[in-house]
């Protein structure tokens, strides 16, 4: 039973008719099945007003559909955080005489260049998803046999005690299993798995999964949270990495700046330490000094945002 993670921006509440909406906070989720197959869409609720709101909407999704109905500052930071957050396959619906012409050249140099234009047919775009999930059947004698579980909502419910929505980063996580529960020294079993309200044995990379947890208590785990087995998962307090700021940024990173650094369900708040461009200000080594631990793999990158930003609070990215 594969699954489509997929962002929708640019248009609140577009996903009513596409699927059947869910939990709703920060983010909006709306559930499309078929058979084994599903899709969740899923919208950036508090946007514009937080800048946080569209980083969680984009940072757990592997597509988007970007509606376009005018071109504003709104449109300009979600086409960048999109190149930031690495969603490089994605749908572009123009609407309100929005044509290609006047969309390329704001788009140049970011992977929503490569979106395909497509009409606004909320049937069509179904369909095309359902059919892409359909090529996403996985061999599971090829999936690692550890996984990591990114948290965006933790409850208690009766008679099951504590309860997490979140979605499966990578790997494989199995009914049973013991994870991690980062950062921190708890350690959770996974008492039942479900997606979509069914009951499975296990989850793999991309799934939207409920997981009923053992030996932990709701108020212990939150947003940001990571549920793993993986060994090579690490948490930090510091960050020293290259940094790499999109073409519009207007300016060099200073020492003492406040930022927020954002990575899987987590948006942490961090201040710049060092920083050392090399003769190349939009391309710093960067260190940041974090209020909370980081929970990341080697090799991942964060996104780099300024609350204080006004029209632009993307900055970039860095290296972890």
């Amino acid at each position: 039973m594969p699954n489509l993670n997929v962002a929708v921006l640019g248009q609140l509440d577009y996903s009513n008719e596409l699927g059947k909406k869910g939990t709703s906070t920060e983010i909006t989720f709306f559930n499309l099945k078929k058979g084994e197959d599903t899709v969740t869409f899923i919208e950036p609720t508090k946007y514009p007003e937080r800048i946080a709101s569209l980083f969680y909407a984009t940072s757990i999704t592997k597509k988007a559909i970007l509606v376009v109905d005018q071109i504003n500052a709104a449109f300009g930071e979600s086409v960048l955080m999109l190149h930031c957050t690495g969603v490089k396959d994605g749908l572009l619906v123009l609407k309100n005489f929005m044509t290609p012409e006047k969309v390329a050249p704001l788009i140049k140099g970011t992977v929503v260049e490569k979106y395909e234009v497509v009409p606004d047919d909320k049937n069509m775009l179904r369909e095309r998803l359902l059919e892409e999930v359909n090529s996403l059947k996985t061999d599971l004698q090829l999936v690692p046999s550890s996984g990591t579980v990114t948290v965006d909502h933790s409850f208690n419910v009766k008679g099951v005690g504590t309860v997490i929505l979140g979605t499966v980063a990578n790997g494989v996580v199995r009914k049973h299993d013991s994870l991690n529960v980062l950062p921190g020294q708890k350690i959770a079993q996974v008492r039942s798995i479900q997606k979509h309200d069914d009951d499975f044995e296990l989850a793999i990379e991309g799934d939207r999964v409920g997981l009923a947890l053992k030996n932990i208590e709701a108020d212990g785990i939150d947003r940001g949270n990571v549920l793993t087995n993986d060994s090579s998962i690490k948490t930090t307090k510091d960050i020293e990495g290259q940094a790499e700021l999109v073409n519009y940024w207007p300016a060099p990173l200073k020492d003492g700046m406040a930022l927020h650094l954002g990575h899987w369900m987590q948006f942490l708040p961090a201040k710049v330490a060092v920083t050392k461009d090399g003769g190349d200000w939009k391309k710093p080594v960067v260190k940041l000094a974090l209020e909370k631990d980081l929970v990341y793999k080697t090799g991942d990158r964060a996104v780099i945002t300024y609350l204080a930003g006004g029209k632009l609070r993307v900055v970039g990215t860095i290296g972890l």
